[in-house]
């Protein structure tokens, strides 16, 4: 009796045994176990098949999964998880976002939105000089797809990124607010060995980035404004575009852009008598300007250490086309110009979590590119001798020094000045009279320098990697604009003071 009890008992022994070795162990580990048992005695040949039926029968259906094995010493980090995403086939859809309330008071009345009209701040002997505006908005709120996937060996990047500051009804304001749906940004992006391509609308390329030539807004440098304008002194388009990159190591990468082209006086250029206006996108009709050839922009950009610092470089340049003609019984003349314009970009952490930030732009032709239009590309000429119109290039630059510091986990400080000098270019016509921009006589619209000074924090008030976070955001700023020409007893600057306060609700 002794024995046949012990034999149970080391039966059983032996089923525990083999049951944890199911977790750990392959089958046929287990079958080898059972097979040395039954050579030593300890089990019987159809108490060792007993138990190999037990262990190889499949789970009933209310037992819970066994865990997937993991690589030894393999950890899972499930804070990087998205909890938003999906996947349908090979595709890794996230979706992302925020929900945004915005408030904006100025001293002036700018006549915009959210977004400041830099170039256009009334002077104090103005009615709009005397009035003050207040405004809240939810249409900064954004919505956005990123898509991943590899096809081969390639890596696919898809992305959409909209919000809701798209061009609205004159009753706007009145009743129910129906702010537009816009497209920010729409892309395709194929990377394969050192090359990658996109083709889609992203920020141009003469933007500034924080790293390498990485088309995803997170790696581009457009500062941490709460104003939809961001800032003067930045130099930025969000562009049709296609684009070739070639990363010749992880440090250097050089990229050429093609990008949808705009031949831009804006209003405050004044024509020639008789010239066809649409011709040139004054500010009003751009979708039927006629264009040459889209705009070339080149860029390297290096991004390595100094010290154990953070350091990113980037240079740009780009060549432009113009063309106008005049067309009439006797005359079947074209004009033309090149411009051009080239940039420095850099932002270095000097201190953990402290980095500096540095743009310069100079450009003839290059107008288009600051901070919304705020120059000219170049001025209409009066007829010559023989009948026909021609072209004079505006020369204009910009530059943006900036500070932004994460003094804590939760608090961002920043701070920006950026500056844009626009230079006069003038013809007279045989009336008399002078046409371009910045002469004697000239409206107060033809700015010569608009400076900007930016202070703001972002203060994150609660995060939670699976709900997302809650920040409210504060920016003060205060512009001077100064036109280049100055009536006897006027103004010579135009001021404007401005704060936003923002509650934002990040997607996780």
């Amino acid at each position: 009796m002794f024995q046949k009890k012990s034999r149970i008992g080391l039966a059983l022994f032996a089923g525990a045994f083999v049951t944890a070795g199911a977790i750990f162990a392959q089958q046929d580990s287990n079958k080898a176990l059972l097979d040395l048992l039954v050579k030593k005695g300890i089990l019987t040949s159809q108490e060792a098949s007993g138990l190999q039926q037990e262990l190889t029968a499949p789970a009933s259906a209310s037992a819970s999964p066994a865990p997937a094995a993991l690589p030894a010493g393999a950890v899972v980090d499930k804070s990087k998880a998205n909890p938003l995403s999906f996947k349908i086939g090979v595709a890794d859809f996230t979706p992302f976002g925020f929900m945004d309330f915005t408030t904006v008071y100025r001293s002036t009345l700018n006549g915009g939105d959210i977004g400041s009209s830099f170039g256009s701040i009334p002077y104090a002997n103005t009615a709009n000089g005397q009035l003050s505006e207040t405004r809240f908005s939810a249409k900064n709120s954004r919505l956005g797809l990123r898509v991943d996937s590899t096809v081969g060996d390639a890596k696919v990047l898809g992305y959409l990124e909209e919000d809701f500051l798209g061009n609205a009804a004159t009753n706007i304001n009145v009743a129910s607010n129906s702010d537009v749906l816009r497209m920010r940004v729409y892309f395709l992006d194929v990377r394969k060995g050192d090359w990658e391509f996109l083709a889609g609308q992203d920020w141009s390329m003469m933007t500034p980035n924080r790293k390498g030539i990485s088309p995803v807004p997170g790696d581009i440098f457009y500062t941490q404004a709460v104003d939809t304008n961001y800032q003067v002194g930045l130099v930025w388009g969000r562009t049709p575009q296609i684009r070739a990159v070639y990363h010749a190591s992880n440090e250097l990468a050089f990229g050429l852009s093609l990008e949808n082209p705009d031949q831009y006086t804006g209003s405050a250029v004044v024509l020639p008598t008789g010239f066809t206006t649409t011709q040139v996108d004054n500010g009003s009709n751009g979708t039927a300007t006629p264009n040459v050839f889209p705009d070339v922009i080149g860029k390297a950009a290096y991004d390595t250490k100094l010290g154990d610092m953070p350091f990113h470089v980037d240079a740009a340049a780009m060549a432009r086309f113009f063309k106008i003609n005049t067309y009439t019984s006797t005359v079947n003349s074209d004009a033309t110009a090149t411009g051009y314009g080239e940039s420095i970009n850099a932002n270095l952490e000097i201190v953990p979590h402290l980095q500096l930030i540095g743009n310069v732009f100079d450009s003839t032709g290059g107008g288009r590119y600051i901070s919304t239009g705020l120059a000219p590309d170049f001025i209409v000429n009066p007829v010559d001798a023989s009948g026909a119109y021609s072209l004079s290039l505006v020369h204009s630059d910009a530059a943006l020094a900036g500070i932004e510091w994460d003094a804590t986990p939760k608090t961002k400080l920043y701070g920006y000045y950026g500056v844009t000098n626009i230079g006069k270019k003038t013809a007279q016509q045989a009336n008399g009279s002078y046409v371009g921009y910045g002469y004697t006589g000239s409206a107060n619209t033809n700015n010569k320098q608009i400076e900007e000074y930016t202070v703001g924090v972002a203060q994150t008030l609660w995060k939670h990697p699976s709900y997302g976070d809650l920040k409210v955001l504060f920016q003060l700023s205060y512009i001077d604009r100064t036109p280049w020409y100055v009536a006897p007893g006027a103004l010579d600057k135009a001021h404007m003071g401005m704060g936003y306060v923002d509650l934002r609700y990040d997607l996780p």
